[in-house]
């Protein structure tokens, strides 16, 4: 019994036929020796499905060139032409591949995930490595959470989405309305843009303070950014004043790569590099900086530098390490 060969298959196998055939391919060399063109049941069955390949293959800017015999006019043939469909050598520099990988950790998770890792493995098979620079400095962009989705369908439609928030000024979270004009990473989250109809203003919500499911509205329902979207936070987390660490030479490239501006340190700090960094939310700052041990020390704000000790503290105690 015999297979059915998919749509798909079958022009793949065209393609495939038509880019290694030597000088050209006639109707009846098509219908012999390419996969699933054997189905057709008469002469008017495969004229129509060929017919209907050539239009798919040259809508998919695919050059199907038609020839004919020397000799024999209505003597038709076909191949691909392979000048046209070669795509150019792709020459990426070493650091141009060090940033698609960082940006690939932006579907991490998410629905484009596997597509991204496979396109990232391809491009890194003819293009050379990520750059020195780059090497071990992994940006932590963190995974989508289960929000991301539906608000990238939202910004795509215009449409305007329904959530519940969780202000970090208020205990109790509360229902927000937004149309939503993009996201973004900032000081290690994910947020989302836009106008807070509720509240008729730009407004900045951080996905991790989203509590339960988004409730998507109809296509079309949401407005463009008036004047376009403002770049500067509105969430009361992300408007503070900035973290200042210092920081050992060499040391660090995480938080380095985070820095708003770098100088050289004075008095007791002399010999290290003095970091600005954005606070955002205390907790994750902390996170990060704790995990560099003695590279960092925190100079500014207090409850930032409270943090960061809190959780080196509680590795001490856990690894039985006496604290000084």
């Amino acid at each position: 019994m015999s297979t059915s060969v998919t749509p798909a298959e079958r022009l793949l196998d065209l393609v495939i036929a038509l880019t290694h055939t030597e000088h050209r391919m006639t109707k009846q060399d098509v219908r012999s020796t390419v996969n699933g063109y054997s189905q057709a049941s008469n002469d008017d069955a495969f004229e129509r499905m060929f017919e209907r390949d050539k239009v798919t293959l040259r809508e998919l800017g695919i050059p199907l060139v038609t020839l004919t015999d020397d000799a024999h006019g209505d003597d038709i043939g076909y191949r691909i032409d392979l000048d046209g469909y070669d795509l150019p050598r792709v020459d990426l520099t070493p650091a141009e591949i060090g940033v698609l990988s960082v940006a690939a950790q932006v579907w991490d998770g998410a629905h484009l995930d596997l597509p991204a890792r496979r396109a990232l493995t391809k491009l890194r098979a003819v293009a050379p490595a990520a750059s020195p620079e780059l090497s071990g400095h992994v940006l932590r962009i963190p995974p989508p959470t289960a929000t991301f989705d539906p608000l990238l369908t939202a910004i795509e439609d215009r449409a305007a989405v329904t959530f519940t928030y969780r202000a970090a000024t208020s205990a109790a979270p509360g229902q927000r309305r937004v149309e939503p004009w993009r996201l973004l990473v900032r000081d290690g989250a994910w947020y989302v843009q836009g106008h807070d109809l509720v509240r008729d203003a730009e407004r900045l919500f951080r996905l991790s303070r989203i509590t339960g499911s988004v409730k998507v509205g109809a296509a079309g329902s949401a407005t463009a950014p008036r004047g376009g979207a403002a770049t500067g936070p509105s969430d009361s987390s992300a408007r503070t004043a900035p973290a200042t660490v210092a920081v050992r030479p060499e040391r660090a490239a995480e938080v380095r790569l985070r820095a708003r501006s770098t100088t050289p340190g004075a008095g007791e700090w002399e010999g290290w590099d003095v970091l600005e960094l954005s606070l955002g939310d205390v907790e994750d700052l902390a996170g990060l900086l704790a995990g560099q041990t003695d590279a960092v020390v925190v100079l500014d704000p207090p409850p930032l530098r409270d943090a960061v000790l809190t959780r080196l503290r509680a590795v001490a105690a856990l690894t039985g390490v006496a604290r000084g």
